[in-house]
């Protein structure tokens, strides 16, 4: 396969995922996630994948000797690279391994072919399945071509670390008090269903953690009398729109968004607690609160501090809030701690505290 080339390259809009890393947080020598594919002859590419794989999409333009690309990286190894035939617009598929531990499929498309990348989206369907429709492609001439069964049902890809939630009853004695049924907090578990978000050191998953810490928030909170509402309960997809809506029509008082680092896997050395607003000063002062308490829980990881941000969750919401990463999923100090139940309960009671210590400032 021809390396990529850095011009004209462009990250396809992803319908339902937001991917922010990828390959070099998984392990190595895995077997590919992709388990099928077909391209049909009106211009669908549909692809099977092991549940809770993360892909990732790019577009690269033609010129007068060379059609337009789309390839896409798959988490582990191809066992055999491969090219199949196209017909029509379409010139050839590539399958190959650009790097250990990955897998990329290579669509090269005939010199002339136009294709718009803001209009190609590589949409998740299920948790294992794909589709990305080449709106605009001439289709004449084209004929189906595939590998493997898109019917069947895959297989989780990760065999790493599992979170399991919690169910140790969490005790609330000794946090904040506040006003029993004045407060309404919204606590956002980040990611979920086919994005799992960062996958970090052993498979570690940020949406796997992050939904346990999260239960155990709303329940310290509720403890103490506020009402929660969770804008998910489950690994389902939720995207991040409804996520705000849902905060900003129940006019809660408080909104938490909670998640995980992630880097490359071969900076291990990079660790660490962050917390983020927007740019309301209560949002600042919630997300101080925050950061102090989860740092005084997470000795020895670097306090990466308070800082402004721009996320959809944090910039949307009318009420103050806030967006913590409780730590680097791939960072050799802090992704042991997060696969342990007694630090992400550490790390609920922190968070639950920092909440109260707003909420009783707030009054």
């Amino acid at each position: 396969m021809r390396p990529a080339r850095s011009r004209s390259l462009a990250l396809l809009a992803l319908a339902l995922l937001q991917l922010p890393a990828a390959l070099a947080s998984l392990p190595a020598r895995a077997a590919s996630a992709l388990a099928a594919w077909s391209f049909t002859d009106n211009g669908v590419l549909e692809l099977r994948t092991a549940t809770g794989a993360r892909l990732e999409a790019f577009f690269e333009a033609g010129d007068r000797r060379q059609g337009p690309r789309v390839w896409i990286d798959f988490p582990g190894e191809l066992s055999r690279s491969r090219s199949v035939r196209g017909s029509g617009a379409l010139r050839e598929i590539r399958l190959g391994k650009p790097t250990p531990g990955s897998t990329r499929l290579v669509l090269e498309f005939q010199p002339g072919v136009e294709l718009d990348p803001a209009r190609l989206k590589l949409v998740g369907t299920a948790a294992d399945r794909w589709k990305l429709v080449f709106e605009g492609m001439p289709t004449r001439g084209l004929r189906a071509i595939g590998e493997g069964d898109l019917t069947a049902r895959s297989g989780g890809w990760s065999s790493g670390v599992q979170i399991t939630p919690t169910r140790t009853p969490i005790n609330a004695a000794g946090l904040p008090d506040v006003p029993r049924g004045r407060y309404h907090v919204v606590i956002d578990p980040g990611h979920g269903g086919p994005d799992p978000g960062a996958v970090g050191i052993a498979g570690l998953r940020e949406t796997d953690v992050v939904l346990d810490i999260s239960f155990q928030v709303a329940q310290l909170l509720e403890a103490k009398g506020v009402q929660v509402t969770m804008t998910r309960t489950a690994d389902v997809d939720v995207d991040l729109p409804p996520r705000v809506a849902l905060a900003n029509r129940v006019g809660a008082t408080a909104f938490v968004s909670i998640h995980a680092n992630a880097i490359s896997m071969s900076r291990p050395e990079v660790n660490g607690i962050e917390t983020f607003y927007f740019s309301d000063p209560r949002s600042a002062r919630l997300a101080a609160r925050i950061q102090r308490q989860v740092l005084n829980v997470s000795p020895g990881s670097p306090d990466r501090g308070v800082r402004q941000g721009r996320f959809f969750v944090i910039r949307r919401t009318t009420m103050p809030s806030s967006l913590v990463e409780t730590g680097f999923v791939t960072g050799g100090l802090d992704s042991p701690r997060l696969a342990t139940a007694a630090h992400r309960r550490r790390l609920a009671l922190a968070i639950a505290t920092g909440i109260l210590e707003y909420l009783q400032e707030a009054r």
